[in-house]
């Protein structure tokens, strides 16, 4: 799993007209599953990313995790959305290759696994929809930009 993880104000995701996740502040997520990924590896992401530290503590230092906001009163939450394109292999020619990428159905399953394992975590966690076109808007905060990858 790939994950594009950005600590923003405010963050939503349109499909159409409809607003399909909203968040205020907190993290927004893009999420990328491989073919060789599995529950666990989701398990161990979603743990991951809640637990980082990069939310400013009184000092203005990157020392809190959103779980220390949200237990601090913030009310905080994940925004995330499935991204196939983050496995992306562009070693050789301008076409990107997804060959690296789960299949729908799988990436479907791990994606709902990952966004469970954050409300598992005690945290809102607003999704985009699986496969559709979507526009996503987001007011980055710092910015702070973390890539992981599983």
């Amino acid at each position: 799993m790939k994950a594009v993880v950005q600590r923003v104000r405010g963050a939503s995701v349109l499909s159409g007209s409809r607003t399909a996740g909203s968040i205020a502040a907190g993290l927004f997520v893009y999420l990328g599953v491989a073919r060789e990924d599995l529950p666990e590896d989701a398990g161990r992401l979603a743990e991951k990313i809640v637990n980082l530290r990069i939310f400013d503590d009184e000092e203005g230092r990157m020392n809190l995790s959103l779980k220390d906001v949200i237990r601090g009163g913030g009310g905080a939450g994940v925004l995330a959305v499935s991204q196939f394109t983050l496995l992306a292999d562009t070693s050789r020619g301008r076409r990107p290759f997804y060959g690296a990428a789960a299949g729908s159905e799988d990436a479907k399953i791990l994606y709902e696994c990952f966004v469970e394992k954050i409300r598992e975590e005690g945290v809102v966690c607003e999704t985009g929809i699986f496969q559709a076109r979507m526009d996503v808007t987001c007011t980055n905060d710092g910015p702070v930009t973390i890539l992981i990858d599983s």
